[in-house]
């Protein structure tokens, strides 16, 4: 189904009891760009089903009925990490009980017995290692294109980008052009966690701060690298702080349009040093969504990352503004070492299910959203 034949449905006018939400839907439906003060008013309005029709409204004037996902296969190679942010249950210190760095052929073959889905794209994210050399991450990224030339490989977020151009002595700029001619074809979006300051100096002190991640990404767009985009929320933030993030996240697409996606991340706070606090409600998560969609109106796409929020919640959100609900995953460590308890991967079919189920049109999906037509154990891309 197409945008046009959206666009062309009966659609009932905007209702709500909360009069905050008047002159935004203005402003929404009239195509007009959403400042601070309305982030402000979407996000403290208890009325869940207007904030989400006006959602659903731009995500269906974007992309129509279609929802997205992928055949995707997440590695990642170590967990040894030189950070030790509050947020996290995966990193571990060097020399600790439960550190493990793959080999190159270990890494290699835990792609490879993924493979029979045919993936089109390998997610590439892991510690901050203290010891291990650049040349290692440019090796598997080689290895990996050299046995997959196929598949897409989106690797290194803006954190390890960072960190690899300081243990290397390199610039940035050397790092990102190191990285496309070794096989990286894009950048995932993690690390951005949340931008302010004051919550950041709390939850990941030692990574690198919020205007350097966002420099790191401009600097991934220039070089020809697009890339994602991430809010960690539900932790010791305030609404004012996650505003924030989406303004500053707008701005850099402004300059750049180098973001394609952006995934709100709810915190998971098992066997964290923040596990004292409450995991997030749907109503939050659900919400997160919509005002995503909302703020984000140069941004192509919003993900409900289904592993984080659990497949009902992303079944959900897709009438809630968001048009993707990632992919079959196989294996993920980082949010099931804090907890998930979302299945490790899902197969194509029940992703389908759970997408015509929400009234909607899967759309299998490359990294760059182009159509995939497959046979189970090969695909073509449409280009």
């Amino acid at each position: 189904m197409t945008a046009t034949s959206i666009s062309s449905r009966p659609r009932h006018a905007f209702q709500t009891d909360d009069p905050r939400l008047e002159p935004i839907a203005d402003k929404v439906l009239s195509g007009t760009r959403l400042e601070y003060e309305d982030g402000l008013a979407l996000y403290r309005s208890p009325d869940i089903l207007a904030v989400g029709w006006l959602a659903n409204s731009v995500r269906e004037k974007l992309h129509g009925d279609v929802a997205y996902f992928n055949v995707n296969r997440h590695i990642n190679p170590t967990n040894v990490c030189v950070a030790s942010c509050r947020l996290c249950a995966f990193g571990r210190k060097k020399d600790t009980p439960g550190t493990y760095t793959m080999a190159l052929e270990e890494a290699w073959q835990a792609a490879a017995s993924g493979y029979s889905e045919a993936v089109t794209e390998f997610h590439i994210v892991g510690g901050l290692h203290p010891d291990l050399p650049f040349q290692y991450f440019m090796d598997l990224v080689s290895g990996l294109k050299e046995r997959f030339p196929k598949v897409h490989i989106k690797a290194f977020t803006m954190v390890e980008v960072a960190f690899l151009a300081k243990r290397a002595k390199l610039s940035i700029p050397e790092v990102l052009e190191r990285m496309k001619a070794a096989g990286v074809d894009s950048c995932p979006g993690g690390g951005a966690e949340i931008f302010a300051d004051r919550v950041r100096h709390i939850i990941c002190d030692h990574k690198i701060d919020g205007s350097e991640w966002l420099e790191t990404a401009r600097l991934a767009h220039k070089a020809g690298l697009r890339s994602n985009a991430t809010m960690l929320y539900g932790h010791i933030e305030n609404e004012e702080d996650r505003v924030d993030h989406l303004l500053k996240l707008r701005a850099v697409q402004d300059e750049t349009a180098g973001f394609q996606t952006f995934i709100p991340l709810a915190f998971h706070p098992d066997n964290t040093p923040l596990g004292h606090l409450p995991r997030t409600t749907g109503m939050l998560d659900i919400k997160q969504i919509a005002v995503g969609r909302l703020m984000l109106d140069n941004f192509p796409h919003i993900k409900s990352y289904w592993q984080m929020v659990t497949p009902k919640m992303a079944q959900i959100s897709l009438r809630f503004g968001a048009d993707d609900i990632d992919g079959t995953v196989v294996e993920e460590k980082i949010y099931h070492d804090a907890g998930a308890t979302t299945p490790q991967g899902m197969r194509r079919a029940e992703l389908e299910r759970l997408i015509r189920e929400a009234g909607r049109v899967p759309f299998e999906r490359d990294t760059m959203y182009r159509a995939v037509t497959r046979s189970e154990d090969s695909f073509t891309i449409a280009v």
